[in-house]
C-alpha cells in the first residue's frame, strides 16, 4: 500500500504488533537522472553529496540510524545489536532485538524482505536476489532470529517490490541454482518461447515458497514490479545505471 512518511512516498504491508517498516521509492530526494531523485546506493555512481542529503531524509522518518550494508549477493546474516559493528558490513541481512534499532536494506529488482514474530519481539530483514535466495539468505536470516528470541512464535514476513515473473529472464544458471536440490522450485520457471536455454523466473514465489519452508505461516506480498513501473521505482534490470531504493524495519521504542 502506498503512504506518505515524512514527506516520502514509500509502500508498506500489513500492520503488525510492535513493528514498522516500509520501503522507499524513487521520489521525495534531490538527486538528477539516472539517480532521479531518492537515491540511498553509495555505490550507484551518484554524486556522494546527493546521497548523503537522501540519506538525511530517510533517518528523520526513522527512529535511529539505519544499520547500512555493503550487500554481496551473499546469505551471511549481522546481528545488529552487537558492539563495535563495522561500517557498512558486508552482508545482506541484518536482525534485531532492540526496539529503534533500524535494520536497511537497499533494492533495484532484488526483493527485500522484512520477517517479524506475532508479539514483535524480533525482527530481520534481507537483501534477496537470485543469488542470495538460493544460498539461503531467508532461511538463515530466520535461523539468527530464532538464536535471539527463542521463545518468538508466529512467524510472519513481507516481500517489498522487486523484479516480476514477466520481466526477470533467466539462464540454466539460475535454473540449476534452485532445483538441483529441490527440483519442487521447477515450478517457479516458465520456458521462455521461442529461446532455448531461457526461462521466467518468478522470484517473490520462490522466496514465499522458501519462507513458508522454513516455518514462516504468514507471508504477504507487495505485488508490485520494479521493472515494469519506472515513475516509482529504480531497476537495475531495466535502467542499468540508477538508484537504490531502501526497505527500513525497526520494532517501536515501547
Amino acid at each position: 500500500m502506498d503512504r506518505v512518511i515524512a514527506n516520502l512516498p514509500v509502500v508498506t504491508g500489513p500492520a503488525w504488533p510492535g513493528v514498522s517498516y516500509f520501503c522507499t521509492t524513487r521520489a521525495g530526494g534531490v538527486g538528477v537522472a539516472p539517480h532521479d531523485t531518492l537515491n540511498l546506493g553509495r555505490r550507484a555512481g551518484d554524486d556522494p553529496d546527493t546521497v548523503t542529503e537522501n540519506r538525511r531524509r530517510v533517518r528523520a522518518a526513522v527512529p535511529g540510524e539505519p544499520l547500512w550494508l555493503r550487500q554481496v549477493h551473499g546469505s551471511e546474516v549481522v546481528d545488529a545489536d552487537v558492539a563495535d559493528l563495522p561500517d557498512e558490513p558486508a552482508v545482506d541481512a541484518s536482525v534485531t532485538a532492540r526496539p529503534g534499532r533500524v535494520l536497511a536494506i537497499m533494492v533495484a529488482d532484488c526483493l527485500p524482505v522484512v520477517i517479524a514474530d506475532a508479539d514483535g519481539r524480533v525482527l530481520g530483514a534481507a537483501h534477496a536476489g537470485w543469488r542470495g535466495l538460493a544460498g539461503g539468505v531467508l532461511e538463515h536470516t530466520l535461523a539468527a532470529m530464532r538464536a535471539k528470541a527463542p521463545e518468538a512464535t508466529g512467524w510472519r514476513a513481507w516481500v517489498g517490490p522487486g523484479i516480476g515473473p514477466r520481466e526477470f529472464e533467466v539462464g540454466q544458471d539460475v535454473l540449476d541454482a534452485f532445483t538441483a536440490d529441490d527440483p519442487a522450485t521447477r515450478r517457479f520457471f516458465e520456458p521462455r518461447p521461442g529461446l532455448s536455454g531461457k526461462w521466467l523466473a518468478d522470484l517473490a514465489g520462490l522466496a514465499d515458497f522458501r519462507l513458508r519452508r522454513a516455518g514462516v505461516k504468514e507471508v504477504s506480498q507487495s505485488g508490485m514490479c520494479t521493472v515494469s513501473d519506472p515513475q516509482r521505482f529504480f531497476s537495475y534490470r531495466r535502467d542499468k545505471e540508477t538508484g537504490r531504493m531502501a526497505l527500513l524495519a525497526w520494532l517501536d521504542p515501547v
